[in-house]
């Protein structure tokens, strides 16, 4: 058996001095195929039973004791390989990182957020409700008649089908927000409802699809000197100018009795816009005291509550602020007009930051 434990010797100090690829060949000349300890494994065949035990177990330990030199020599040689590699291409993490292309906030989701400051800082509650109404919802509990041009097919898209016998059809206005939010609350109520509408319009100031908010406050007390001091705060912090004029225009609304348009001052100059005081007046929304009509429609006892209701276009107000010319490009998908107009993250408004 001295030739085994020779030969044991001999290999293991030919594998601690071997690098990879000498591993590979040691491998192959010794435990391969036609290697040398595998052709003495092979001669056993030629000796007798006791002396094949004996020699065919050093053989094997000698085997076992060759092969794993040889995997504890390749793990150690690739741990060293590795520790090189990670030394000699390590990273300066002190570099500045490369700069990466930011998002930019549309102006319509700013305007959504800074509406919803201001009038959750007044107290208001959010209130949302689908896209697809019943006429009943979108015009009829609105003391809106039949023949009202609002509810002609040129101006309103109608869907096939019916809900409860009542057809169905792009909600033109947020104000079934409103009723649904009658119908399934007690007064008092107060509430904003922002949301996406649908007309049949377009141009350089109309879209088929825009937005608008309308709120509604409904309470025992409540009269038009409580609407006034509320929309004049309102606009007065949206466009952050103190001493902003205001002013209620007489009107008519079939949902509202009795209703206003309200117009704040402006200057035409030089073919330009400026908002604040001047010598002109620009229409920006609608209000009024809710109609009895639409408080029995809803469940509500007239003489019991009243309220007021007021709605406007937020591509409206935010053109004006922004001073974004034509409406269509709102929804052009233009990235550069998004880069041009849009916000950054951090100038999100809430009702923790205000605007």
């Amino acid at each position: 058996m001295q030739d085994v434990d020779a030969l044991r010797n001999a290999l293991l100090a030919q594998v601690e001095a071997a690098d990879l690829d000498g591993l590979e060949r040691l491998r192959v000349s010794e435990l391969g195929k036609k290697g040398r300890i595998t052709l003495l494994m092979r001669d056993l065949a030629g000796l007798d039973a006791q002396a094949r035990r004996e020699r065919g177990s050093h053989l094997n330990r000698l085997k076992e004791q060759v092969a794993s030199a040889l995997e504890a020599r390749r793990a150690a040689l690739a741990d060293a390989a590795l520790d090189a590699r990670l030394a000699g291409e390590s990273i300066d993490v002190t570099l500045p990182v490369r700069p990466e292309p930011q998002g930019r906030i549309h102006p319509i989701s700013q305007t959504i957020d800074e509406v919803v400051a201001i009038f959750g800082e007044m107290g208001f509650a959010l209130a949302e409700g689908p896209d697809i109404e019943d006429d009943w919802t979108n015009f009829g509990a609105l003391n809106i008649p039949p023949e009202h041009p609002a509810r002609q097919e040129m101006d309103t898209f109608y869907l096939p089908g019916e809900r409860d016998g009542r057809r169905l059809v792009l909600r033109t206005h947020t104000s079934p927000v409103q009723v649904r939010t009658m119908r399934s609350q007690r007064p008092p109520i107060r509430i904003i409802a922002p949301g996406r509408t649908y007309r049949s319009d377009y141009d350089a100031t109309h879209s088929p699809m825009f937005h608008q908010v309308e709120g509604l406050v409904i309470d025992r007390v409540i009269d038009m000197g409580h609407l006034k001091g509320c929309l004049i705060a309102f606009l007065r912090a949206y466009f952050a100018l103190d001493d902003l004029p205001v002013r209620f225009r007489p009107s008519y609304f079939p949902f509202t009795e009795p209703s206003a348009e309200v117009d704040i001052g402006c200057a035409r100059e030089g073919g330009t816009l400026r908002i604040g005081a001047g010598r002109d007046w620009l229409e920006i929304l609608g209000c009024g005291m809710v109609n009895p009509v639409v408080l029995e429609n809803c469940g509500i006892d007239p003489g019991q509550w009243q309220g007021f209701a007021f709605g406007m276009g937020l591509e409206r107000i935010a053109m004006l602020k922004y001073g974004i010319p034509d409406l269509r490009t709102f929804f052009e998908s233009d990235l550069r007009w998004l880069r041009h107009y849009g916000f950054a993250a951090l100038e999100q408004p809430s009702l923790v930051t205000g605007l």
